[in-house]
């Protein structure tokens, strides 16, 4: 066994990634089924998996646009998924933009409280203008502004999180002492953007604070992911570009209180088959159905204008000013510029991955792929992206995860029970 373990979070996609995966003749799954949820989940515990991983989307389906629903809200579903597992942690995306501190810290508590100390946050500021139509304003605010406001609204919560020193809720029966007033705290914060009094109406969580996640890239993300989190998810095509991420996120985690560097891991999509052949054919059924029109509407939107009136069969146009999403839109030129793409290749890989990196092959070519990332230093671990369900789950646990356990690459039990267990965190002081 090697001293670092690789660390795997699923990403929960109920039809899977690829836009044309739930139409194969083999696809299951259903967007509002809980059952369906919960059936995945319990196999992502059963290959030993660090987190379960819930994006967010706020924005209703568009016309013309690729209409991709968005299923459950991320924080009400981890409650079922919290009742039907036991070791898996729990992660969920919330935005910073659109919710006060003290009702998010309060699901994150309860939510922690109720799982054992199992949960994880996943800490964006939200892309979308629409998005920002939905809560009363009008456009979303500048990306600096954005990320200032989740850097206070991190602070309060944990603030909050801090509120209850260990043993107030004290339910003496002898003294008839239920609360040890003494022991909680007002936190009188007033900053730029929130002012909140306190305390919390929830006593301290199992794991004091839930893990932070971050997936921002940009320097603003790099900045915010540098200085409070303790997991950056992310998204680079080369294993060089990987390096280049983390000696930037460690030089921003530079001066931390805590002393800790945070986790990388990247996003993944991974195609396998049994054999090369079949995992190459099982792409190729994809890809050759992708809509290359819905493709390019997806990089229109990134890209930060309309992309439509251009040759599918000419080079990649420059991004515009006001870009959606850096980090993606810097890989995918890259990898453009590198490939000599053509804007329908371009649109084919940006719709089948929304940005992430494809890995095809055989278990063992896939955990070659991935074990040269990790022994480089470039990822700790990997958030899965399944492509098409529920073979985009169940063969990476019952294929991939033997082989890196047998290369002592991968845990064969959980050691702990909580997600700062797994992913070998400190409590917060």
């Amino acid at each position: 066994m090697t001293d670092r373990q690789m660390h795997f979070g699923l990403f929960h996609l109920p039809l899977g990634r690829h836009p044309y995966a739930w139409r194969r003749d083999d696809a299951e799954g259903h967007p509002e089924d809980l059952a369906w949820a919960i059936r995945t989940a319990q196999k992502a515990e059963e290959g030993l998996f660090d987190a379960f991983f819930l994006a967010d989307n706020l924005v209703g389906p568009v016309l013309d646009e690729q209409g991709r629903p968005g299923g459950f809200e991320p924080l009400t579903l981890l409650g079922a998924i919290a009742a039907t597992t036991s070791r898996i942690g729990l992660v969920a995306t919330v935005s910073t933009s659109f919710s006060e501190p003290l009702n998010i810290a309060r699901m994150f508590a309860s939510l922690d409280h109720m799982s054992g100390g199992r949960v994880g946050w996943n800490v964006v500021t939200s892309q979308s203008d629409r998005a920002a139509q939905n809560f009363g304003w009008d456009k979303l605010e500048d990306h600096a502004t954005r990320y200032a406001r989740a850097a206070e609204y991190i602070a309060v919560c944990r603030a909050l999180w801090h509120s209850w020193e260990p043993g107030a809720l004290a339910l003496d029966k002898a003294s008839g002492t239920m609360v040890d007033r003494h022991r909680v705290h007002d936190i009188n914060h007033a900053g730029q953007f929130y002012k909140v009094r306190g305390p919390l109406n929830l006593s301290r969580m199992p794991q004091v604070e839930p893990v932070i996640f971050q997936a921002g890239s940009s320097g603003d993300g790099i900045g915010l992911a540098g200085s409070v989190a303790d997991v950056a998810f992310t998204a680079q095509d080369s294993i060089a570009d990987g390096l280049a991420f983390r000696d930037a996120l460690y030089k921003a985690a530079a001066g931390r209180t805590d002393g800790h560097l945070p986790l990388i891991m990247p996003g993944v999509m991974p195609i396998v088959g049994r054999t090369n052949a079949e995992a190459r054919e099982k792409f190729a059924l994809l890809q050759d159905n992708t809509d290359i029109a819905a493709g390019i509407r997806q990089l229109s939107g990134r890209w930060g204008y309309d992309l439509s009136t251009y040759d599918p069969e000419g080079p990649v146009p420059e991004p515009g000013p006001n870009v959606h999403g850096q980090s993606r839109v810097q890989m995918l030129l890259q990898k453009s510029r590198e490939e000599n793409y053509r804007l329908r290749d371009l649109a084919a890989l940006a719709i089948a991955s929304h940005g992430h990196r494809i890995v095809v092959g055989a278990p063992d070519e896939i955990a070659d792929d991935l074990e040269k990332w990790f022994t480089s230093g470039a990822a700790d671990g990997f958030n899965i992206i399944p492509a098409s369900m529920p073979d985009g789950v169940d063969d990476f646990v019952d294929l991939v995860v033997p082989v890196l356990q047998e290369r002592g690459l991968y845990r064969k039990s959980y050691a702990g029970k909580t997600l700062r267990a797994h992913l070998g965190l400190k409590t917060p002081e």
